[in-house]
């Protein structure tokens, strides 16, 4: 009887957990750039003497979805889209990570950042004039043209840091931004260089890559899951409880 209750019960468990990832990637459906988690179940026999025909589930992330979003165009010039393959560098208190979120913003230091984490450059983070008219080029150059001045006058404020790494060579940090995967010491490499073959495209940003239907019908799905699997438990219940009334009876 206790094959039947502890299947199930580690089957309802991990269909929590992947219940979990599917909420969080229906959360973020309308945020621009995110990369939907991915989640996977599989079987893990019990271990032990006279336990061979025991089996739990287990739930894990093995990743995250690196197919890119639709391009939605909003016609602000420091809106930028990556055009294919590639991540924007941005600076965190840990070091360099990476993001594929293109709603830059200029602070009151003037340094462009994104959701308040500076954006890198090829020689560090970017620093533009304060008040100018930001342009944005393919290859991520930036020009800044300072106001009451002639639009010849425009010169260059800084190239973004483009990198294009493997997806497999990355991974998703706490914070939703994304870093090289450890080695197989723990330790965490160097930081990426640029790759100038990466584009951009400006006036755009890049959706969600989480479709909300599949969204949808996996949280349905991961919800009966669970429901059938807590009907097991209740069965194991109930027959246990007449096991035992058939023994009160005979003894």
């Amino acid at each position: 009887m206790d094959r039947l209750l502890y299947t199930a019960m580690s089957g309802a468990r991990q269909s929590m957990d992947q219940q979990a990832v599917i909420n969080n990637n229906l959360a973020n459906v309308t945020t621009t750039g995110f990369r939907g988690q991915l989640n996977a179940m599989r079987a893990v026999p019990v271990q032990g003497e006279g336990l061979p025909t025991r089996a739990s589930v287990m739930a894990s992330t093995p990743g995250s979805d690196f197919s890119a979003g639709p391009l939605n165009t909003t016609g602000r010039p420091m809106d930028v889209a990556i055009d294919g393959d590639g991540w924007l560098s941005v600076q965190t208190p840990d070091g360099e990570a990476y993001t594929r979120r293109g709603d830059l913003q200029v602070d009151a230091n003037g340094v462009v950042n994104v959701q308040g984490r500076p954006v890198l450059g090829v020689n560090g983070p970017i620093v533009v004039p304060l008040g100018a008219d930001v342009r944005i080029g393919s290859d991520g150059t930036l020009s800044a043209q300072v106001p009451g001045t002639d639009p010849v006058a425009r010169g260059p404020a800084g190239q973004l840091k483009l990198v294009n790494p493997q997806p497999g060579d990355l991974v998703r940090g706490d914070d939703g931004l994304f870093r090289p995967r450890p080695d197989a010491n723990g330790q965490a490499p160097a930081a990426l260089q640029a790759d100038d073959t990466v584009r951009v495209v400006s006036g755009a940003l890049e959706g969600s890559n989480v479709s909300p239907t599949e969204a949808m019908v996996a949280m349905i799905d991961s919800a009966r899951r669970y429901d059938m699997q807590m009907k097991v438990i209740s069965s194991a219940d109930e027959n246990a409880q007449r096991a035992n009334s058939l023994l009160s009876v005979t003894s």
